[in-house]
């Protein structure tokens, strides 16, 4: 049995009998005004249960140890790749600047296959992997996944110790999971913790949103690193640290890792199919904004390519996707999980809910067409302007400037140039640089569109961000 589960299990025994028994005994027992100190066995057996955990722990650590890597990137950033936060820290910052950046992987292939983040190594004009036996070796890419942001990478080694992955199906919330990486170059930094949450999704980071959330402590460095259960098996890659939250860090679950690292290996592309859909998770908030039960999920369609098989078969902007071929549909990991199980060229039939009637709607799967591997600009600093009510966003006109610095290709909609922490629009989801285009599914073609849908308090936005969309509710209680 695993020692920290078995351990755990006698524990709550222990807890269970003695609440029950000390409930029994207070009704004789006479009453005491001193403390019942523990007797010198007990503060041994709960030393000795404390050591074994942390036992079970440090047998971990070592036995993946040797597969984590520490990845160095020297990487060339054009004007469009340089962060908000690193534009306005470097001024004057030159084109075509070249980083040196440090980041984590693990090996899933004795002959040199490194999985890491696509975003450590998109960049690189090279790539140096320091082994645990403290070798230093070129890598040269193999494969990158935009749409999970993981990266298969290679060095000239054989003789590896590939780690392996687990069976989601298998793990629950509270199981207890090590996080082995190199934050601020500090290699085969060991933390621990549990997983939070499974399926988290709907986060805007990634196209396909899979993620193991955890508390395990993540730093910057540590991207790309393994997240492994107690067995050594890789339950995520971690990849997004949520600042100034402590505590909440997320993984790319195993399921879609093992699939994203084999296609890499195999065609160093990935081919899946496709719909042209984009998605999230349907809250009550967002239920009743959309007249439906609050109490049903479901995947709202908050994006949608206009030449997709999706657009085609006439799903809509604002549908809520509630089966697949009759499998239900309750968060918007599940519709991701149900298209990835078929081939491409299959048919799929959608159980979609719309202004609370519910239709079917038959299409096929398709290829996607590869993409260019190249992201969009962010958003620069923007000057302050009034904020819209009490709401804490302040917002700005949409100019052919900003839309270019914000990588947004439409001509309607309004920027958000500033968004107060802690107050409305920020526990809505919004930030500097979002792209208001629909508000109460009306679009936005000016500041004053967006102020006259707010006019009653609240309002349900669809917001762009970079290549991504999604729907929230704003309002003074958001």
């Amino acid at each position: 049995m695993n020692v920290v589960r078995e351990i755990a299990s006698r524990r709550i025994a222990i807890v269970v009998c003695g609440v029950a028994l000390g409930l029994t005994a207070s009704a004789f027992a006479p009453p005491s005004s001193s403390r019942t100190l523990a007797q010198p066995s007990e503060r041994s057996a709960t030393i000795a249960d404390a050591q074994r955990v942390g036992s079970a722990f440090a047998a971990v650590a070592a036995r993946v140890a040797p597969s984590v890597v520490s990845i160095r990137v020297d990487a060339v950033l054009s004007e469009e790749d340089i962060s908000p936060l690193l534009r306005w820290m470097l001024q004057d910052l030159p084109p075509d600047t070249v980083i040196a950046a440090g980041a984590s992987g693990f090996v899933i292939s004795e002959d040199g296959a490194i999985l890491t983040n696509r975003h450590v190594v998109s960049r690189a004009a090279r790539i140096r992997v320091r082994l645990a036996d403290g070798r230093v070796l070129p890598a040269r890419i193999v494969g990158t996944d935009r749409a999970t942001d993981l990266a298969v990478i290679r060095v000239p080694a054989r003789g590896l110790e590939p780690l392996r992955f687990a069976d989601m199906r298998e793990h629950q919330v509270g199981d207890w999971v090590v996080a082995v990486g190199s934050p601020y170059g500090f290699d085969a930094t060991v933390t621990t913790g549990v997983v939070s949450a499974l399926g988290r999704s709907g986060l805007g980071m990634s196209e396909l949103e899979d993620y193991v959330q955890t508390d395990a402590v993540i730093h910057p460095g540590s991207s790309g690193g393994p997240l492994v259960d107690l067995d050594g098996a890789v339950v995520g890659v971690t990849t997004i640290v949520l600042r100034p939250a402590p505590g909440v860090s997320f993984a790319v679950s195993a399921d879609l890792a093992r699939d994203v690292a084999q296609q890499l290996l195999e065609h160093g592309r990935i081919r899946r199919p496709w719909i042209g859909v984009e998605h999230q998770d349907l809250t009550p908030e967002l239920a009743s904004a959309l007249g439906a039960p609050e109490d049903r999920g479901g995947a709202i369609v908050n994006a949608l390519d206009a030449e997709s098989p999706a657009a085609r078969a006439g799903v809509e902007l604002g549908d809520v996707i509630v089966a697949v071929d009759g499998a239900p549909v309750e968060r918007s990991v599940d519709l991701t999980r149900h298209l990835l199980r078929h081939p491409i060229d299959d048919d799929i039939t959608l159980g979609v809910l719309r202004r609370g009637q519910e239709q079917r709607i038959a299409l096929r799967a398709i290829a996607r067409a590869a993409e260019e591997d190249e992201e969009r600009p962010s958003a620069t600093r923007t000057r302050a302007r009034p904020r819209s009510r009490d709401l804490g966003i302040e917002l700005l006109a949409l100019t052919p400037e900003l839309a270019e610095q914000v990588g947004y290709e439409g001509r309607d909609g309004a920027i958000v140039g500033g968004v107060r922490e802690a107050g409305p629009a920020y526990h809505a989801g919004l930030r500097p640089g979002d792209v208001i285009v629909d508000a109460d599914r009306r679009t936005v073609r000016t500041v004053e569109d967006l102020g006259r849908a707010l006019s009653d308090g609240t309002a349900l936005l669809r917001v762009v961000r970079g290549d991504h969309a999604f729907y929230t509710v704003l309002g003074e209680r958001s």
